[in-house]
C-alpha cells in the first residue's frame, strides 16, 4: 500500500471517483467531472492524502486550509474534508492510517485546531473529537415581521448578487469571526469560489459600515425565501435584515433562514409564529465535531482564573502531562508533573470549547477528574456555546465524509 500527498490538478483522477460514488447520485456524468475538475483551483492550499495499490486509488482524505476562533484567539484550523474509500477496500484500516498521518502533517504545518463533519461521531470520537451545537434553521412567514417595516432603522439594506458583494460578504464574516467563539472561515484560496456562487446578498449597512449580510434564493413567487446563515454585528445588523425579509411579505410564503444554537428568533416579535429545528440523522445531518491538535498553541488564549495540571492519555497529538495556569486570566501551557485530572483528547477538547463542563466529561467517559480539580477546570472553561462551523455549505465546501 503506498500512501502520498498529491496536488489539487490530480484530485479529479484519484478522489473524485470515491467522492462521487459516496455522496452524489451514480454512476456520474462527464459533466460532472469537468464541473469538479473546473474547481480544483478553489482547493490549490488543501492537504490532500491518497491510499493507492497498484496504481489505484482506494481511498483519500483532505484538509482545508481555515481559520477559527477559540475562546477570542484566532487559530489555524484544519477543515477534514474529502473522505472517501472504494467500497472494495472498506474495513482496511485505510482511513484511519490516512487520517492520522493528515492530523500529524497540519499539527506540524501550524493547524492548532480541526473540525470536521461525521459520518457517525463515534468513528471521529476515536481521533480526540468531540461534538458541538449544529446549526438551527427558523421558517416563519415574513408578515410576522410586519413591525419593523413601521421601524425607522438608522441604515438600509442593499440586495446584490454575490459576484458583486462578495468582497464586503467576506469582510463581514472575518470580522464577525474575529469576534465570536467557534466561527470559522476559509483561507481566501478556498473561500474565493462564494464569489461564483448564484445568490443573492442583502447588505446591510449603517453610518457607511457593513452590520450585516445573509446571501439567500427565492425558490418560486409565492414559495420560500432560503436564507444562508445569517451574518450580523449585532442587534442592528440583525433588525435590517429581518427588515429586508419582511418586504416580501407579498412575494414569499415563508423565510427560512440559518441560525447559530445560541440564536433565539421567538423573541424577534410579538406573536411572532417561527419554527426552529435543527436535525441531527447518520449519516447526512449530523452536528460537528472539533479537537485540539496542539496543546502549547494555546497559551496566550483567554481563560478563567485558575491553576491546574492534566493528563491527557492516549493521545499522540497532545497527550502527555501538562500544567494549565490562568490565574490572570491569560492560558500558561507548560509540561507538569502530578495531574488531578486524566482527560482523553476529547474530553480536554470538549472543555476548551465550551461544550461539557468537568462533570459532563467526566460522566460521559472522557475524563478521571479529582472533587477538588472540578470547580477550578468549571471556572478555568466555563461553558461557552461556539458558532456553528465551518460557515459555508459543508456540501458545495466538499466537508462531507464518508470513511472505511
Amino acid at each position: 500500500m503506498n500512501f502520498r500527498q498529491i496536488s489539487a490538478a490530480e484530485r479529479t483522477t484519484t478522489m473524485f471517483p470515491l467522492q462521487s460514488y459516496a455522496f452524489m447520485p451514480s454512476p456520474w456524468s462527464s459533466e460532472d467531472e469537468e464541473t469538479y475538475r473546473g474547481r480544483m483551483r478553489f482547493f490549490e492550499t488543501a492537504v490532500n492524502l491518497i491510499a493507492e495499490e497498484d496504481g489505484k486509488t482506494l481511498a483519500g482524505v483532505a484538509a482545508l486550509r481555515m481559520r477559527e476562533n477559540v475562546r477570542g484567539t484566532v487559530y489555524d484550523m484544519a477543515g477534514v474534508a474529502s473522505v472517501a474509500t472504494h467500497p472494495a477496500a472498506r474495513r482496511r484500516g485505510l482511513v484511519r492510517e490516512l487520517l492520522q498521518r493528515l492530523l500529524r502533517q497540519v499539527r506540524e504545518e501550524g493547524c492548532a485546531v480541526s473540525a470536521l463533519y461525521p459520518f457517525r461521531p463515534s468513528f471521529y470520537a476515536k481521533f480526540g473529537f468531540v461534538g458541538i451545537p449544529r446549526h438551527r434553521t427558523a421558517v416563519f412567514a415574513p408578515e410576522g415581521l410586519g413591525h419593523l417595516l413601521r421601524a425607522e432603522l438608522p441604515g438600509e439594506v442593499e440586495r446584490l448578487p454575490m459576484s458583486e458583494a462578495f468582497e464586503e460578504y467576506d469582510g463581514l464574516i472575518q470580522r464577525v469571526m474575529s469576534r465570536r467563539h467557534g466561527f470559522a472561515v476559509f483561507d481566501e484560496v478556498r473561500a474565493s469560489e462564494n464569489r461564483d456562487m448564484k445568490s443573492w446578498v442583502a447588505v446591510a449597512r449603517s453610518g457607511g459600515e457593513v452590520v450585516g449580510v445573509v446571501r439567500y434564493v427565492i425558490e418560486a413567487h409565492g414559495g420560500d425565501l432560503v436564507a444562508h446563515d445569517l451574518h450580523c454585528t449585532g442587534p442592528l445588523g440583525r433588525a435590517l435584515l429581518l427588515q429586508f425579509f419582511a418586504r416580501h411579505v407579498d412575494q414569499v410564503a415563508r423565510v427560512s433562514v440559518r441560525i447559530s444554537a445560541d440564536d433565539v428568533p421567538e423573541l424577534w416579535g410579538v406573536d411572532f409564529t417561527v419554527t426552529v429545528a435543527g436535525k441531527v440523522d447518520n449519516p447526512t445531518d449530523n452536528a460537528p465535531m472539533v479537537r485540539v491538535l496542539d496543546i502549547e498553541a494555546l497559551s496566550g488564549s483567554q481563560a478563567g482564573p485558575g491553576e491546574v495540571t492534566v493528563e491527557i492519555a492516549d493521545d499522540d497529538l497532545i497527550g502527555g502531562i501538562w500544567h494549565l495556569d490562568a490565574r490572570d486570566g491569560t492560558l500558561a501551557v507548560s509540561k507538569g508533573t502530578t495531574p488531578a485530572a486524566t482527560l482523553t483528547a476529547a474530553g480536554f477538547s470538549a472543555l476548551v470549547y465550551g461544550v461539557l463542563d468537568p462533570v459532563e466529561v467526566f460522566t460521559r467517559g472522557l475524563g478521571e477528574i479529582t472533587p477538588a480539580a472540578i470547580p477550578t477546570l468549571a471556572m478555568m472553561f466555563p461553558a461557552s456555546c461556539p458558532t456553528c462551523s465551518p460557515t459555508s455549505d459543508q456540501r458545495r465546501a466538499g466537508l462531507r465524509l464518508q470513511v472505511d
